[in-house]
This record gives structure tokens, C-alpha cells and sequence, in this order.
């Protein structure tokens, strides 16, 4: 068994022969991320707090950076109400992927079956690839896979089966992705989150209803309650976890009457 003082060696060896560019990277991203926090929790105002807490995540992100992170899959099924064929034929255009996927950008056909693909992720950090589409069974499935000298590596699988007595027709979707080295890869990773499949689902979702309604529903332009800087920072941090909603004064007073 290897003692405490072994493993630290061999950790200590590991980050000897992390590339040099990794490792200015990383520890740049921890020295300007405390820099940033510092200085916001100097202002102490609430612009301050947002600042603080964006330099904290940036500074996070720098400490927990490795230089090879580990590829990842993401899961989901869906029923829609609508035959296989039209199933189909929506999801191979590939150029309306923005319209139901969260964080895609733009999807560009390049001729041949290729495609170039642009994400944004957190803090509007613009990640691109190409993809060739390599399978088409049609009205059964999609398959595509990442071109080389990508910036990541995301390859997909999408099967669409007919469900008995007309009730629709169910799309399963596997993705598998690659996130390359150093911050870049943190940033790619921190736009799936937690759990990636969760992200699926919900795309799945906002498919399913630009399916049946012709349109996927937002909440953009809508008018909402001012937020403070603690919030904004949050969703800079990690726009895909909404902070949880603090109750209002009233309804707290409400709530102490009940208890009364």
C-alpha cells in the first residue's frame, strides 16, 4: 500500500510535468480571479459583492484546473406528438439547432455532411468544432462525430422509434463529450454542469415544443423584479443553475401570522 507521503510524491512528480503553458495559465487564473475578488470585497457595495464573487469563481476554477480532464456522456429521451418522419426531418437541420439548444451558438454547413458548430459558455467564451455527419438511416437515425483539430470533441447519436397506437414517436439522444486541456476545457465542462443530461433533457424539451407549437417558449424581454448584484453574479458564475428564489417580506410576515 503506498503511505500518505508516496502519493504526495507522485502528486508532486504529476504536476512537475504539467505542460508550462498549463500551468501560467492556472496559476494566472488564480492570481487575477483573488485580485478581482479582493478588490470587490474592497468596494463593499453590492457591485463589490459581484465582483468578488465572479473573481472567486474564476480563481476556483484555476485551482481545480488539470491539464487532462476526463470525457463525459449525457443521456435523455423524449416523447413527441408527432410521426417519425417529421421527427426526423426537423432534427437534421442541423442550422436550427440554436433554436432549442441552450448554449449553441450557430451550426454552419461546410458541404460533405460537415458541420461547424459554435457554443457559448459561461462569461460569453465562444467554443467551436466540426462535425461530420456519418450515419443517416432514414426516419431511424443520426449519427455525427467530431472533426480532428477541433477545439473539443463532442459526438452524437440520435434514434427515433414509432411508439404503438399512434401515441407519437420517442427520441433518444446520446451524446459523448471530450473536453480538451487547461481552462478551456473547464470552461466546456462548467457549461454542462453538474449534470449534462439535465441540459439534454431540457433542450429535448424545447425541441419537443418547437415540434408541436412551432415555437419554444422564453421568458426573454418579459419584465421581471430587479435583481441584485449577488444574483447577477451567480448566473455569471453558472447561468444554468438559478439561484434559489429568497422569499419576499410579506410572505415571510404572512408566514410568522400562520405559525401565530
Amino acid at each position: 500500500m503506498r503511505s500518505n507521503s508516496d502519493s504526495y510524491s507522485h502528486n508532486r512528480r504529476d504536476s512537475a510535468s504539467y505542460p508550462k503553458s498549463f500551468v501560467a495559465g492556472r496559476w494566472g487564473a488564480i492570481v487575477a480571479g483573488g485580485a478581482l475578488a479582493a478588490f470587490g470585497l474592497s468596494r463593499r457595495s453590492g457591485g463589490g459583492l459581484a465582483l468578488a464573487i465572479a473573481g472567486g469563481g474564476i480563481a476556483l476554477a484555476g485551482a481545480k484546473a488539470r491539464p487532462y480532464l476526463e470525457p463525459f456522456s449525457a443521456h435523455s429521451s423524449i416523447l413527441v406528438n408527432c410521426s417519425r418522419e417529421e421527427a426526423f426531418q426537423r432534427w437534421s437541420k442541423f442550422e436550427d439547432f440554436p433554436r432549442f439548444m441552450h448554449h449553441v451558438e450557430s451550426v454552419t454547413n461546410l458541404g460533405d455532411g460537415r458541420y461547424r458548430w459554435v457554443a457559448v459558455g459561461p462569461a460569453d467564451t465562444p467554443v467551436q468544432w466540426d462535425a461530420q455527419v456519418e450515419t443517416i438511416r432514414e426516419n431511424e437515425l443520426i449519427e455525427w462525430h467530431t472533426l480532428p483539430n477541433s477545439q473539443i470533441t463532442v459526438n452524437g447519436r440520435v434514434e427515433f422509434t414509432k411508439e404503438p397506437d399512434e401515441r407519437g414517436t420517442s427520441i433518444h439522444v446520446s451524446i459523448e463529450f471530450a473536453p480538451p486541456a487547461g481552462p478551456l476545457g473547464y470552461s466546456v465542462a462548467s457549461l454542462f454542469g453538474k449534470d449534462p443530461s439535465f441540459l439534454i433533457r431540457q433542450d429535448l424539451r424545447r425541441f419537443k415544443a418547437l415540434l408541436e407549437a412551432g415555437e419554444v417558449p422564453t421568458t426573454e424581454g418579459q419584465p421581471h423584479g430587479p435583481r441584485s448584484a449577488a444574483i447577477a453574479a451567480l448566473r455569471f458564475v453558472n447561468p444554468d443553475r438559478p439561484p434559489r428564489k429568497e422569499p419576499r417580506l410579506s410572505e415571510n410576515l404572512e408566514s410568522q401570522r400562520g405559525i401565530a
